[in-house]
């Protein structure tokens, strides 16, 4: 006889840890709300991009100068309608936007929140069918309530995250996201269009054999990390080496494997991408703070992601992020080779 099990939606799980932030009064619970509305309609058109006319490129560039897909214009387009129309937000600061949008309605003019989101990561892989995302951070706002946002809302260290999250849309959709209180995982039923708990209290391995990174970039990489490569290609049986190597070039779908199955994520610095590639305030920040709440870690090689001070919206950073004990052989290769 099948087990009765009782299934706890998203909804149900919020507004039970609801109590756990007193001072939000239900804005936190409806600002998370905003976002899985805009993402089952997300899901909903990228389930059928190749039916459509919603895949290739919309003939403009973002403000990274990376040409952008018409499934990253319409997944902007629908986070920047939820979050607005659910006025609990002021502000966003969106990967394909150069300045923030400020909400400016009476409403949204109260709102006590502020999102950086990347509304579609890896949207490269869309016509490959293969796994993409979004990914956000919230932040109370600085300012006053009664305007519209400002830059300084946005440019707040990651240790200032009220919550953030990632919804990965592949073989299932599922939304993992933190408060501060551990890392909790939802998947989208779609026959009725609700997230369900399905992966509770997720934290990483103590330690994996995964190691991530864009190994096509090695003619550009510093030495320090070349000799890591190279350690992790080393068979070792005490440290279960060699290890695997496994990217899909998707910053969420490849941290979202490492956390489940144990491994290391490194999008380092390179002579391509001397300040790195990745976005500190809608890329970086997010993973740590769920990294940091699953046990792992996360770091530029030198610092504590979440404790680097922003200065620009869309400014840069090296990551590495996993297991404490493969980030922190990472740095400990790091500054022996430092060139």
């Amino acid at each position: 006889m099948a087990a009765n099990y009782k299934i706890k939606t998203l909804t149900e799980f919020i507004i039970e840890r609801q109590s756990e932030y007193p001072h939000a009064k239900g804005a936190l619970t409806r600002l998370l709300n905003d976002i899985t509305t805009a993402a089952k309609i997300v899901n909903r058109e990228i389930n059928a991009a190749g039916l459509v006319d919603i895949l290739g490129y919309e003939g403009k560039k973002n403000i990274q100068g990376e040409s952008q897909k018409k499934l990253d214009v319409f997944a902007n387009e629908q986070f920047i309608a939820a979050l607005k129309g659910g006025a609990e937000c002021c502000a966003i600061a969106s990967e394909e936007n150069e300045k923030i949008i400020s909400f400016e309605n009476e409403f949204s003019e109260m709102g006590k929140y502020v999102i950086a989101i990347d509304p579609l990561d890896g949207s490269s892989n869309i016509e490959a069918n293969v796994s993409i995302g979004t990914v956000f951070s919230i932040y109370r706002r600085k300012t006053d309530a009664g305007e519209g946002g400002k830059v300084e809302d946005l440019l707040q260290p990651g240790i200032n995250q009220v919550a953030a999250g990632y919804i990965i849309y592949g073989s299932s959709t599922m939304l993992v996201y933190t408060t501060g209180k551990g890392v909790n995982g939802f998947t989208l039923d779609p026959s009725v269009g609700i997230f369900c708990l399905s992966h509770p209290d997720m934290m990483f391995p103590e330690t994996g054999s995964i190691y991530s990174i864009n190994e096509g970039n090695y003619i550009y990489l510093d030495e320090c990390i070349k000799q890591y490569i190279k350690y992790c290609q080393k068979e070792d049986k005490k440290t279960k080496r060699p290890y695997t190597s496994r990217y899909i070039g998707s910053l969420v779908a490849d941290f979202h494997r490492n956390l489940i199955r144990g491994g290391v994520f490194m999008y380092p610095k390179t002579k391509k991408a001397p300040s790195g590639k990745l976005r500190l305030l809608y890329e970086c920040n997010p993973i740590a703070f769920i990294a940091e709440q699953a046990g792992g870690k996360a770091s530029d090689g030198f610092n504590r992601i979440m404790e680097v001070e922003p200065e620009a919206l869309h400014q840069r950073s090296p990551l590495f992020t996993g297991p404490i004990s493969m980030v922190e052989k990472i740095e400990e290769f790091i500054r022996k080779y430092k060139e």
